[in-house]
């Protein structure tokens, strides 16, 4: 076999795609198979793809492209394979291949440069984001375009999203955040917690919470001062190296808390941090603290389960739904604690919705680039969404609550449905609030 096959098959994990028997179990729990009705958007389908490039069927990669970037990452396939095919590391593996071979636009490339390698590493430059929207709301500038129709017609559909972001939060208010919140109690951890780029620019609201939540539990909450982006959204973009470093930053920035846990409230964020051991498994020098490291990653809803929240008021016979997030459910494996913290609250009615495990579309930033498939997937979410008939829908992953709002409004019922991430209902039954609402 000439090298430079050799060399594909290894750059693709040629190796790995032979572990699918193409039994198709994975088909019903694909959220583009069953959207879109295409064997090519299947996880067996892409894998195939691979399969036939590795062996010199297929000599031109430009065709993995479309399939692969429709993809949304959610891997509910791996929790159906009976085979355990490791469709996330070809997914990775792929995507990166691709990127390294595209010609991207001038635009996009510096577009992809800056937001990647300059704004989302960077807590500086993330802060300014979140000060910046407290001043598009505060100024009258966001009321304006509201009603001019401006914001309508932003590229992108940006004005769909623009219509459903949080209240912002002052700079005065970002500034004052404590490095270090003591346990309210008797202590039983200390944990650091993980902020998010993006989670800390938009929903800087909900970090305050659950700091506070897990101060009331029985933590002593440490908030790392030189972390940064986890690299999912790296990782998505086919940018490994880039995951890797950032991965490599946030190792070296936590070790120095000597923490019992690394905490995070993001499912998206949670699945790249409990992946870091193999993320960075081929580098000798980090193997075994990226590993260490991803064993002390939780979840906040794990955290919560185990020490107890504060005491719960009850609510008026609430019916709430639970949007779970794929990479918590799929890649944390964290299924269990969200549901009994949403049970634990007294009146309410739990309903469960049916095909509860399917993505909502969200998927990092793929409803931004792939606005319509997005939509359309979204769609079918929100038909099992309103057979509930729930007032409250739950979730635990800031692109999920986004996509789950934005359901909401294009369904005409954000008179009659809420949409919260889990720490914010948590803290309104134990009733914490933020400083922005006192």
């Amino acid at each position: 076999m000439e090298p430079t096959r050799q060399a594909l098959r290894e750059e693709l994990l040629y190796d790995k795609t032979n572990k699918c028997v193409q039994c198709g179990y994975c088909l019903p729990v694909c959220p583009t198979y069953t959207t879109f009705g295409k064997e090519t958007h299947s996880p067996r389908g892409r894998i195939n793809l691979v399969k036939m490039v590795g062996e010199g069927r297929i000599s031109d990669l430009s065709v993995l492209e479309e399939p692969f970037d429709l993809c949304l990452g959610c891997r509910a396939c791996e929790t159906a394979c009976p085979t355990g095919v490791e469709y996330g590391a070809i997914l990775e593996a792929t995507r990166a291949a691709i990127v390294r071979r595209k010609r991207f636009t001038v635009p996009v490339r510096l577009l992809r440069k800056a937001m990647l390698k300059k704004v989302f590493p960077s807590r500086k430059l993330m802060n300014l984001a979140g000060h910046s929207m407290w001043l598009y709301e505060k100024s009258g500038l966001q009321t304006a375009l509201r009603r001019s129709g401006v914001a309508e017609k932003l590229p992108y559909n940006l004005g769909a999203f623009e219509a459903i972001v949080p209240r912002a939060v002052s700079p005065g208010e970002r500034g004052s955040a404590a490095a270090h919140v003591r346990s309210r109690k008797e202590k039983k951890y200390t944990v650091a917690f993980f902020t998010g780029c993006i989670m800390d620019a938009m929903f800087h609201r909900i970090n305050r919470l659950s700091i506070q939540l897990l101060a009331e539990a029985g933590c002593d909450v440490l908030v790392v001062p030189n972390q940064t982006c986890c690299g999912a959204l790296h990782a998505h973009a086919g940018e490994m190296e880039e995951a890797r470093e950032l991965a490599k930053r946030n190792i070296e920035a936590f070790e120095a808390s000597q923490a019992d846990f690394v905490v995070n409230n993001a499912g998206g964020c949670g699945a790249m941090l409990v992946e870091y051991g193999h993320l960075l498994a081929e580098d000798d020098a980090w193997r075994e603290r990226a590993a260490a490291f991803s064993a002390k990653s939780r979840d906040i809803s794990q955290i919560l389960a185990e020490c107890g929240v504060p005491q719960l008021a009850p609510r008026a016979n609430e019916r709430v739904t639970y949007q779970r997030s794929c990479h918590m459910t799929n890649v944390q494996k964290v299924t269990r604690e969200p549901v009994e913290l949403i049970k634990s609250i007294p009146g309410i009615q739990y309903i469960e919705m049916e095909q509860a495990e399917m993505c909502c579309g969200s998927a990092g930033i793929y409803n931004i680039v792939h606005y319509d498939a997005s939509m359309q997937i979204l769609d079918e979410k929100m038909k099992q969404a309103k057979k509930t008939d729930a007032s409250v829908i739950i979730t635990t992953n800031p692109g999920c609550l986004l996509q789950m709002k934005l359901g909401v409004e294009r369904e005409g019922l954000s008179g009659s449905v809420r949409v919260l991430h889990l720490v914010e209902y948590l803290a309104e039954a134990a009733g914490i609030t933020a400083s922005s609402d006192k």
